[in-house]
């Protein structure tokens, strides 16, 4: 499974058309910039234009534009990105307070814990990683910042979910398609709806290798003021060093702690 892999629906999406709030020619060039991924780094005109849904012609402007701006590279008939690309998400970490409070909690949490810490916000139907602290290599998928993974068979996601509104979440659900990644993946959208309605009642998400067999994963909302999820924090482990009982007993206090110490350093500067 890829860590950039997205679903292609999510709560209350709507097809969008040209018009005075929507620049087709801005969506096309984002569009380009994201049918690059970990599977796909280089790629043809051909390729860039099949993937997104554009002439040959419309993909190779977008690409000669982004080219000269300093975004994407070409040699020869190749095309890829350049590192001039992680301004961009630079500047959403950068202008956001939350992740600068954010990090050194993590890092003292990892400190502490030994076990790896993240944090993810939901992005459609996905969770995006936005800060994460590795303590050891647990997963066979390579996630880094901007790493998506399906929001309802992650411990983040399904504590971002439990923060959505009634409605909010059963467009989400009525649009998701569940497929079995382990034995233990959740199967039905009725015990998919359970487990998130335990994780908005008991404030936190454990979920026991419905990911990739052998990890364990604990997560808890960061909240703004009104008491709104704004992201999840987690940590993660091996079912074989760290089972559920000891994770939730050893790992949950102190995830807990951490969540809320920042969420009070948000409330404070917000």
């Amino acid at each position: 499974m890829s860590a950039d892999s997205t679903s292609e629906t999510g709560p209350a999406q709507t097809a969008l058309k040209p018009g005075d709030g929507y620049v087709q020619s801005f969506a096309r060039g984002l569009s380009v910039i994201r049918a690059f991924s970990a599977e796909a780094p280089r790629q043809t005109l051909t390729e860039v234009a099949k993937r997104c849904g554009l002439t040959r012609a419309g993909a190779r402007r977008i690409l000669l534009t982004l080219e000269t701006l300093g975004y994407v590279k070409s040699e020869g008939r190749l095309f890829s990105l350049t590192p001039k690309i992680l301004d961009l998400g630079f500047a959403y970490l950068s202008s956001q307070p939350l992740w600068q409070f954010a990090e050194p909690v993590m890092q003292n949490l990892v400190a502490d814990l030994k076990e790896s810490c993240s944090a993810a916000v939901l992005e459609g139907s996905d969770i995006v990683y936005v800060l994460r602290v590795p303590a050891r290599k647990i997963m066979s998928i390579n996630l880094g910042l901007g790493s998506r993974l399906p929001a309802w068979c992650t411990s983040m996601g399904r504590v971002l979910l439990a923060g959505l509104s009634d409605a909010e979440l059963q467009a989400y659900l009525d649009a998701v398609e569940l497929r079995p990644l382990t034995a233990r993946t959740v199967s039905s959208k009725e015990e998919l709806r359970v487990r998130i309605e335990t994780a908005r009642t008991q404030g936190w998400c454990l979920i026991n290798q419905e990911l990739e067999e052998g990890l364990v994963s604990l997560a808890a909302p960061i909240r703004d003021r009104n008491g709104q999820v704004l992201a999840a924090l987690n940590v993660s482990g091996q079912f074989n060093r760290t089972p559920p009982d000891a994770m939730v007993a050893h790992c949950l206090p102190r995830l807990l702690e951490a969540a809320a110490q920042i969420s009070r350093l948000l409330q404070l500067k917000s």
